[in-house]
Parts: C-alpha cells; sequence; structure tokens
C-alpha cells in the first residue's frame, strides 16, 4: 500500500502492520492525532470503509476528530470528494463514512452499530473497562481494527496498564513523541526547551508521555507505595514486633475476601479468594490457619457479613481448646465506621483526632498513609524516622502489583462537618473500581485501637 509522503514516515510501519489493536501513545506535539487523521482519510479515499470515531466526552461535534478530519482532506485537495455534513463525514467516490459519538452518553447507541471497519478511540486514557467490554464486542466485522490513541494520564488507568503494559494478543503498540515529528514548528520546539528547564517532571509527563504516578487526591500516592518495596532491606531494619493479620471478609457479588500479614513494621504476605456469604466458618478457618500458621493476631471487617467472624473464630478456638492445641489466635473487630481512637489527642497542630477524622477506617488509612509518607522521605531525602513510623513491602508479597494498585486508588473524601473519611465503595462503583479488598486488609494490620496495641504488646 502506498501511504501518502505528507504522513510521518515515522509511523509508517506502525499503520501497514497487521494488527487487529492499535495503540499510539506519547506526548503532546507529537503528530499522533493528526497522522492518524491523515492516514484514515487516505484509506477513506481509497476504498469503502465505515469509521468510528469516539471519545469520552462529546457535547458538540467541534469536540471530536471532525476537525482534524476536515483539514486532512482539504490539506490532501480532496474536498470536492468529501461531502462534510453537520455530523458526518462521506466520501463520494467510495462510501465511506465517519461517525461521530462520545461514550459518556451514547454507549448504548453505539452496541447497535453494525459493520465499523475503524474504531478510532481518541483521549483513549478515559477509556473503562465496563466501556471497552462494549466496545470491543461491537467491533466484531471480519479485518476491523481499533485505533487508540491518547497522551498517557496515570500509569493506574485501564488503558494504560492493559494496552501498554500488558497488552492483548495482536496489538502494536508504538510510542511517539514530539521529537519523531517532523513537522514540528521551531516555535512549539522553544516552547518545549522552555517547559524542560522550568519543570523536567512536568516535561517528562507532558510531552515524553510519562505517566503520572501519583494522583494528587488519592490518600496514598503511588510514589511513596513504590519507595516501601523493599524499603527495610534499604533503610536497614527488621521484620520484629508484633505479627498481625488484616481480613477484609466479602460482601457479596464479585467481591473477594482477603488476608494481608504485617510483621512490625513489614508486610510480606497477602491472599485472596472468592466466598459465598454462607461460607463464612470456611473463610474464617483460613485466615485462621494463616495466623496460626504465622503466629499472629487478627483484625477483622465486622460491619455487615463479617460481624460474625468473632463467633467463628471463638468456635475454633474452642475446638483447638478441646483438640489439645496451645496456641489460640487473638482477633479484633474493624468497625470502619466506628468512632477515632484518642479522639483529644493531636493529629497536627491545631487539630485533634476527632476534629480531623470522620471515622476510625479515615484515620487508620491516614496513619498508614503518614508511614508510607514517611517512608518514601526517608528513602528520597534522608529524613530520619523510628521504624514504628515507616512501613515496608516485600518484593515477593503475593498479589504485590494489585496491591500497590489498591493502596493508591481511593480518594480522600470529607463529610459535613469537613473531616476527611475515605472514598466509599459506592463511590468507587461509580468510577467502575472494585472493592479494594486487599488494600483494606492491608490497613487492618495496622489499626490505632488500644486493645489491638494490647494484643500486639502480648504477642511480641
Amino acid at each position: 500500500m502506498e501511504v501518502s509522503p505528507s504522513l510521518n514516515p515515522a509511523l509508517r510501519d506502525f499503520w501497514l502492520v497487521p494488527a487487529r489493536n492499535r495503540v499510539l501513545y506519547g506526548g503532546r506535539a507529537s503528530s499522533k492525532s493528526w497522522d492518524a487523521a491523515g492516514f484514515v482519510t487516505f484509506l477513506a479515499a481509497t476504498c469503502r470503509i465505515r469509521v468510528l470515531c469516539v471519545r469520552q466526552f462529546q457535547n458538540k461535534i467541534e469536540e471530536s476528530v471532525y476537525t482534524l478530519l476536515k483539514h486532512q482532506i482539504e490539506r490532501f485537495g480532496l474536498r470536492k470528494k468529501f461531502q462534510v455534513l453537520d455530523n458526518k463525514i462521506r466520501s463520494r467516490k467510495t462510501g465511506s463514512e465517519f461517525l461521530f459519538y462520545g461514550l459518556w452518553r451514547s454507549i448504548d447507541e453505539i452496541k447497535s452499530l453494525e459493520g465499523i471497519d475503524i474504531l478510532w478511540i481518541e483521549e483513549g486514557h478515559s477509556l473503562t473497562a465496563a466501556q471497552w467490554e462494549i466496545l470491543e464486542a461491537t467491533i466484531r466485522k471480519q479485518g476491523s481494527q481499533v485505533w487508540i490513541i491518547f497522551n498517557p494520564r496515570l500509569a493506574t488507568d485501564f488503558v494504560f496498564k492493559n494496552f501498554v503494559v500488558n497488552p492483548p494478543p495482536d496489538t502494536v503498540v508504538r510510542q511517539i513523541n514530539y521529537d519523531e515529528n517532523p513537522f514540528l514548528s521551531e516555535t512549539m520546539r522553544k516552547v518545549i526547551e522552555a517547559a524542560k528547564a522550568k519543570d523536567f517532571d512536568l516535561y517528562e509527563h507532558i510531552y515524553l508521555g510519562v505517566p503520572r504516578s501519583d494522583e494528587e487526591s488519592t490518600i496514598i500516592k503511588r510514589s511513596w507505595i513504590m519507595a516501601a518495596i523493599d524499603a527495610h532491606k534499604v533503610l536497614g531494619f527488621e521484620a520484629s514486633g508484633s505479627k498481625r493479620i488484616g481480613y477484609d471478609v466479602a460482601d457479596s457479588g464479585l467481591d473477594k475476601c482477603a488476608n494481608v500479614f504485617a510483621h512490625g513494621s513489614v508486610v510480606s504476605w497477602a491472599d485472596e479468594w472468592k466466598a459465598g456469604e454462607d461460607e463464612l466458618l470456611k473463610s474464617c478457618s483460613r485466615t485462621y490457619n494463616a495466623a496460626k500458621e504465622r503466629g499472629a493476631s487478627v483484625t477483622y471487617d465486622s460491619i455487615g457479613v463479617g460481624a460474625g467472624s468473632g463467633a467463628k473464630f471463638n468456635e475454633i478456638n474452642e475446638q483447638r481448646k478441646t483438640e489439645g492445641e496451645i496456641f489460640m489466635v487473638h482477633h479484633e473487630g474493624f468497625n470502619a465506621g466506628g468512632s477515632v481512637w484518642d479522639p483529644d489527642s493531636i493529629y497536627m497542630p491545631g487539630r485533634t483526632n476527632k476534629d480531623m477524622f470522620s471515622n476510625i477506617k479515615a484515620q487508620t488509612w491516614w496513619m498508614v498513609g503518614d508511614r508510607f509518607r514517611n517512608t518514601y522521605n526517608a528513602i528520597h531525602k534522608g529524613e530520619k524516622f523510628p521504624e514504628d513510623q515507616l512501613i515496608s513491602i516485600s518484593s515477593d508479597c503475593p498479589f504485590l502489583d494489585k496491591l500497590i494498585d489498591e493502596l493508591s486508588t481511593p480518594r480522600r473524601d470529607y463529610d459535613q462537618n469537613g473531616r476527611v473519611k475515605v472514598e466509599s465503595k459506592k463511590d468507587l462503583a461509580k468510577r467502575e473500581i472494585p472493592s479494594p479488598n486487599l488494600a483494606d486488609g492491608f490497613v487492618m494490620c495496622f489499626p490505632p485501637t488500644a486493645r489491638a496495641l494490647d494484643i500486639w504488646a502480648k504477642l511480641a
């Protein structure tokens, strides 16, 4: 196929290699969308195709790639060969057509479309897993393709994780930045150089397509968590002190049970499994055995289905006692909506615990976040902290990648009195994010409750 010489030659192989999915990402001013518009215009003028152009939000046609396509049609001298309508573009010669939709409002309408040859997802960083499930099934014509074009936003975004880090089969992925754009103006080059000199991290994100590790509204920043991987080895402290397992009990549906084990300031093990609400004894037995194996106490989610866990642990303890067992598992319920611990103590200058936190769940997440931030500052800034104010996650901890994602996902929220709280499971679901079971188990390894501290002291 002879491709127009007015397109970026650096992308020639990207467009021509056979593939179901084409993923083109990178920084600003890299010619990604411009080149896609040029190539698809060339295809539409050469053969009959049906192109569905989508982006997350589109309140008016000008917000789509409609304008880009118009420019490329005129640039190639094809204005008379295309019919540019208010909401469609058609080729008079081949019968090709371009359709434009916003995913957020029109996903159900898109499901009914037939005969799509190319799905072009512009600004694909905002694509969700649920939307992709629908789109992938909709674009089913033999030989059809999906083009995903985006500037990376967060390393945890669905598209970056599932199409760049771990792309599906029959996918070609290409990163391109401004330094491969032969059409870049000298003016724009100077703007980029100035940005590079002023703030290199921001320059990397905007112009080199480096995804951010952190979302400013999250409670625990991803960069803090990454600094904590094997931090005990880097900072020279060992796993010592009390041993705890945080046990998050599954509610229903797709939710899963989770265990996380901490020895002092070091988290080294995690487990996750699917269990029905009628399998509480089975799940408690699994947690009990994990605690017995590690000589650990258990802090469990005592809300909802988890409310009966304490009774189940007591049953198991009594059964073991009759069998002559010596080790009994100490356990404590964690009521996420309960009152803050030590409410009148000062959390920060001018704010007590009861002024700062909406409930004990928020207090626990923030205190764990403080440990992560301290660890980051100790490693990257040389600051000194006592070992019990630091945290480390072993690099061989099971489910490590998922644990990192879950810990860095929940956002801070506020109650009507201005006290901080953790983003609810309901609000996470609105963002199509499942319950962070491992992360909840993780923070329950570090509850600030007086009884838990007493238990830890006895076991240490």
